[in-house]
């Protein structure tokens, strides 16, 4: 497990996983406004730029990241976020150990799996991957994601990095996934986020996320798209942070 640290003097641990297709640096705002007070540790998913395994599953992701906090974090962090993908490994963690963070912050997660969409993956992808490394293409990719315009070097320089395997796998994986009957069990205070843009399987998934955990709390993002308020937002997403540890 390949991850960025800030604030390694600090006691209390903050854990941010980011979305498919990004890397730590999605986080990077968060964890310098965060470094002062906390811990905060940004892992690579696997698959992605930086990252030392190929993607298999988001189960394999979630157990990783569940033995790293025991290995390194003394088996608990006070908060973990995820953002898409990130928030489906974050969903996965609480289902596999419900204990290992005291606050969750799941954001623009899916839960309603699309075959349709899991098996349309290989020949879009399998097409179109070569034009990645194009950068009019990607410039075009990157407006559709909303990202601010700083952002467009990290995602342009590590997009050409992800391995086309991985890249169909960890899409696939998003598209497939679905909650475990275990999250019910999680004894985290869940914050789950969606931008009032999203697209409506988003939009049922906060719903069906707040379902199986009913300690959850759901927050609507007024004006926002997929992933917008960690990516663009770090300011508020850090007042939010602060406002569950420091309660």
């Amino acid at each position: 497990m390949q991850y960025k640290e800030y604030g390694a003097g600090n006691r209390r641990t903050v854990v941010l996983l980011h979305g498919g297709g990004l890397s730590w640096w999605n986080f990077r705002a968060e964890a310098e406004l965060l470094q002062d007070t906390f811990r905060v540790i940004l892992p690579v998913l696997d698959g992605h730029a930086g990252s030392d395994r190929h993607f298999t599953t988001i189960e394999d992701n979630a157990a990783a990241l569940v033995s790293f906090i025991h290995e390194h974090l003394g088996g608990h962090a006070d908060l973990i976020g995820g953002v898409s993908l990130g928030a489906q490994v974050l969903l996965e963690m609480l289902a596999q150990q419900g204990d290992i963070c005291s606050h969750a912050f799941a954001e623009s997660a899916m839960v309603i799996p699309s075959r349709l969409t899991a098996a349309m993956i290989l020949p879009a992808f399998g097409a179109c991957y070569p034009l990645i490394r194009q950068k009019w293409f990607a410039r075009l990719q990157f407006r559709s994601l909303h990202m601010q315009e700083a952002l467009f070097a990290d995602y342009y320089r590590d997009t050409c990095r992800i391995e086309k395997a991985d890249m169909i796998a960890f899409l696939r994986a998003n598209a497939s996934y679905s909650m475990k009957n275990t999250l019910r069990d999680c004894g985290a205070d869940v914050h789950i986020y969606y931008g009032e843009k999203e697209i409506r399987g988003i939009r049922r998934s906060a719903a069906l996320i707040r379902q199986q955990v009913p300690a959850g709390t759901v927050h609507v993002l007024s004006g926002m798209h997929h992933g917008s308020f960690s990516v663009n937002h770090a300011a508020e997403y850090v007042q939010a942070v602060r406002s569950v540890l420091d309660a």
